[in-house]
C-alpha cells in the first residue's frame, strides 16, 4: 500500500517519549481526533493517525462486510501499512499505546491481537474487536496487555452482538488486565469516559 500518511500531533516532541497513537472513526480524520489529547495527562507525545481508505468526507482503516465487520484482506493490508510507519517513529523500546475510536477500536483490536508484546496499552472506545477478520481471538491471547474498553449502553450505530461479544472476550478471556467502562449514553466519547480515559492514560505512562 503507497497511500501518504498524514499525522496530526500534540504534546511531547521528545522522540523517545511514550507515544500515544489515536485512531479515528470510519469517515472521520486525525484532526478530529487529535482534539481528545487535550484533556490526556501531560508527558507522552500524541499523534493522531488519518486512516488510507477514502470515505465519504473522511478516511477509513479497512473495508466492512457490514458495520464492526473487517474485510479479512484489507485489515490485513492497512494494519501492515500502520506497522511499517509505527516501526519508523517507534523502535524497539518506546512505549506505544494505541486509543481507537469507533472503527478505530476494530483496527486498535486487530493490531494488539496480532502482536500483543508489540504495545504497553490499548483502548477500545465505543466499537469491536475484530472478530472474524483473520486475526487470533483465542483465549489468553492479551495476557499482559493492559487494555481500557468503554461502550454506551445507547449505542445505536455498532451492533449490539459485536459489543457484547467484545465487552465477553475482554473481560472473560483475552487475559488482558481491563478497566472498563459502561455508560448510558451513545456513539460517542461522554466526559465520564474521557476522565477514565485520561486516568488510564496516566497509568500507562507512569508504569512505562
Amino acid at each position: 500500500m503507497s497511500t501518504p500518511l498524514h499525522t496530526a500531533s500534540h504534546g511531547s516532541t521528545d522522540p523517545d517519549a511514550p507515544l500515544v497513537v489515536l485512531l479515528h472513526g470510519r469517515g472521520s480524520h486525525e484532526h478530529e481526533i487529535i482534539e481528545l489529547a487535550k484533556h490526556l495527562p501531560e508527558g507522552p507525545a500524541y499523534v493522531a493517525v488519518r486512516a488510507p481508505i477514502t470515505e465519504g468526507g473522511g478516511y477509513a482503516w479497512f473495508a466492512n462486510r457490514g458495520i464492526g465487520r473487517p474485510v479479512a484482506s484489507s485489515l490485513a493490508e492497512t494494519m501492515g501499512w500502520f506497522r511499517e510507519w509505527l516501526d519508523s517513529v517507534a523502535p524497539e523500546g518506546r512505549p506505544v499505546v494505541l486509543v481507537g475510536f469507533s472503527g478505530g477500536a476494530a483496527f486498535a483490536g486487530g493490531l494488539a491481537l496480532q502482536e500483543p508484546g508489540r504495545f504497553a496499552g490499548v483502548a477500545i472506545l465505543y466499537g469491536t474487536l475484530p472478530f472474524d477478520a483473520g486475526v487470533p481471538v483465542e483465549a489468553d491471547r492479551l495476557v499482559g496487555l493492559p487494555v481500557m474498553v468503554a461502550h454506551g449502553e445507547a449505542d445505536q450505530v455498532i451492533p449490539r452482538e459485536l459489543l457484547e461479544r467484545t465487552w465477553g472476550y475482554l473481560l472473560e478471556e483475552s487475559g488482558a488486565p481491563t478497566v472498563a467502562h459502561r455508560d448510558p449514553g451513545g456513539h460517542g466519547i461522554t466526559p465520564a469516559a474521557l476522565r477514565e480515559l485520561a486516568s488510564w492514560v496516566a497509568a500507562r505512562v507512569h508504569h512505562v
